[in-house]
């Protein structure tokens, strides 16, 4: 049974997990350029490696992390983004690789990163495994439904408070902020004079609204994004492209190394959403250059950045183009130690270990215990045909009996899944669990 691995779970104590990290198959890990779940992704498997822990990523593309990787696509597949055959494909495939790995060396939590894999965790959960499932996306009322209906199949874990608190009957059994290597991102004190948008070229991003601002500011502005799918292009041609004027660049997507340079030289982010922004993972990688966000008040934006320190939050668009000249007063410095403080990859690690564990719990319910001991049943009916009971042929007290060794043999085995053969075994943590 892939359940047996111990642990101790404590302040500074606990024993390695084996987790399967499953990620979508459209970019790679960590990512060239676009790929917000790819990035936190891959720092998160780097920490979870660096705690101890045994990581092995299923997706698709190049390795790029400390896990072991197992593709299970012969390369990624970013052009069929929204696409329904790759998501369910994926979630198969990726459902099978899993198995496999649990049959040969054995899995103690699944972390699913997709769409389409969940549906996977009642099968996972038969094996013994439990599915923490970290939901990237805006609970909207079709995500709200999806992860209702799953229930308690999976754990799932918000990315923000905010994101938890618009749907909080639904199973969370933790918030991890997404986080980064600070030490990864560029600073600089000194800032050219343009506004940044990095985003998605859509109209929950509003870079129109960017625009506005800006050119009310008398202040260029540089974009840089992703305008690939059908809304995107439509979106970009009817709203932004008319506001565009020869002082503004249209930089398109901006790689890693560029997303950098961009982010570090800009005077502030501009980050005028009109959604329920489950995070917003550029406002942490701009604050961790020392370059403050000018964001109007929506999703987790005040729960990121810390309202004139790190960046000015306002209510609206008017009031964009003065926050854009106030902006300058900000210390770069703060900026960056609060990312560092806060959103650092230790923290990730640490934060999804607790998750694991509290996934890992035993649960009371018989229901619960049969599906985290799936092979419980069978053990115990090894053990008791073993000293040939015929159960046609009990009378009332050899039945009594028979019940009382069954009861007998179950808490032992629990015992044994709980602490493995050998007792619980302490092992050094790098950091608390958060």
């Amino acid at each position: 049974m892939s359940g047996s691995h111990p642990f101790v779970a404590g302040h500074r104590a606990r024993r390695a997990l084996r987790v399967a990290l499953v990620v979508p198959p459209y970019f790679d890990v960590p990512p060239k350029a676009y790929g917000g779940v790819e990035a936190v992704v891959a720092d998160l498997a780097d920490a979870l490696v660096a705690r101890g822990h045994t990581v092995t990523l299923v997706g698709a593309g190049e390795p790029g992390t400390r896990a072991r990787f197992v593709p299970v696509w012969d390369r990624t597949v970013p052009e069929r983004l929204g696409e329904p055959y790759p998501e369910v494909m994926h979630a198969l495939a990726a459902r099978r690789a899993v198995e496999r790995l649990i049959a040969s060396e054995g899995v103690d939590v699944v972390h699913d990163h997709t769409f389409g894999g969940p549906l996977n965790a009642p099968r996972f959960a038969e094996l013994g495994v439990p599915t923490v499932v970290t939901v990237h996306g805006p609970v909207d009322a079709d995500l709200r439904r999806y992860y209702r209906t799953l229930g308690r199949d999976v754990h799932l874990v918000a990315i923000s408070d905010r994101q938890r608190a618009l749907a909080p009957e639904l199973n969370w059994i933790g918030t991890v902020h997404n986080a980064l290597r600070v030490a990864d991102w560029p600073f600089q004190e000194s800032k050219e004079d343009y506004a940044l948008f990095l985003g998605r070229f859509h109209p929950d991003k509003a870079p129109h609204l960017a625009l506005e601002a800006a050119h009310a500011a008398g202040l260029p502005v540089v974009l840089a994004g992703k305008c690939a799918e059908p809304v995107e292009k439509e979106y970009f041609e009817t709203e932004v492209k008319p506001r565009l004027t020869a002082a503004d660049h249209v930089f398109g997507v901006a790689d890693a190394t560029e997303k950098r340079k961009l982010l570090a030289s800009a005077r502030c982010l501009l980050f005028p959403i009109r959604w329920e922004e489950p995070f917003g993972m550029v406002m942490i990688e701009a604050m961790a250059c020392g370059t403050p966000v000018v964001a109007l008040r929506a999703g987790a934006v005040p729960e990121v950045v810390v309202d004139g320190v790190t960046g000015l939050v306002r209510d609206h668009p008017d009031e964009l183009a003065q926050a854009l000249h106030d902006v300058r007063d900000l210390d770069p410095a703060a900026c960056r130690a609060h990312v560092a403080r806060h959103f650092g990859a230790e923290a990730l690690g640490a934060g999804y270990e607790a998750a694991y564990l509290r996934a890992l719990e035993p649960s009371s319910s018989l229901a619960s215990l049969r599906r985290d001991f799936a092979a419980l049943d069978d053990a115990l009916d090894d053990a008791l045909d073993r000293h040939a009971l015929n159960r046609d042929a009990l009378d009332g007290d050899t039945l009594s009996h028979h019940v009382l060794d069954r009861a007998a043999l179950a808490g032992d085995a629990l015992d044994r899944a709980a602490l493995g053969d050998d007792g619980p075994t302490a092992v050094p943590a790098s950091g608390d669990a958060a």
